[in-house]
């Protein structure tokens, strides 16, 4: 079984902030999937589903970003699923918005989402697909604001319009597991 957590806060007034692009990209996910319904469980909303042949289960953590390894950790030891079995979806400041990567393993690089991960499972060697959200322009904008702030209209089109490349790579990287 896989495990793909997608990162971001909860509540309508985190919706369309930059660091809730983890929440954004695991809904249209879900509803590629057909999920229908997500269940409360591991301090998360969560689903079992197929996704390429595979048992995941999807996890929307809904501890706030920065505990958000507490809800990731109980579904691990839940379903005793490794860390090379777990993939997070996530902002990533250091890419320019829209870029997606994905990369094995690594530090968190301030990211304090990706800092409870590690720290709640012991290990970095987990997949992650990154979306790039860039840095903000204005350097009077701290990042703490910026990736709490809104998504532009223009943004918003941008990432309905990269959606399905998205899915694909998180496709692409179950299959390689």
């Amino acid at each position: 079984m896989l495990l793909l957590a997608f990162l971001g806060n909860p509540g309508k007034k985190y919706d369309k902030t930059r660091h809730n692009i983890g929440f954004i990209v695991g809904k249209y996910i879900a509803n590629e999937l057909k999920v229908s319904q997500l269940k409360n469980q591991f301090s998360g909303e969560c689903s079992l589903t197929s996704f390429t042949g595979r048992e995941c289960l999807l996890l929307f953590p809904q501890t706030f970003m920065n505990l958000s390894g507490q809800s990731i950790a109980k579904a691990m030891d839940y379903y005793n699923i490794s860390p090379s079995e777990l993939i997070v979806v996530h902002d990533d400041l250091e890419l320019s918005f829209a870029d997606v990567r994905t990369k094995f393993g690594g530090g968190h690089k301030g990211h304090n989402g990706l800092r409870s991960i590690i720290q709640e499972t012991g290990s970095p060697d987990f997949h992650r697909v990154r979306f790039g959200i860039g840095r903000p322009s204005n350097p009077q904008i701290s990042v703490a604001d910026y990736v709490l702030s809104n998504f532009t209209k223009e943004e918003m089109d941008k990432i309905e319009e990269v959606l399905p490349a998205i899915y694909k790579t998180v496709e692409s990287l179950i299959s390689k597991i």
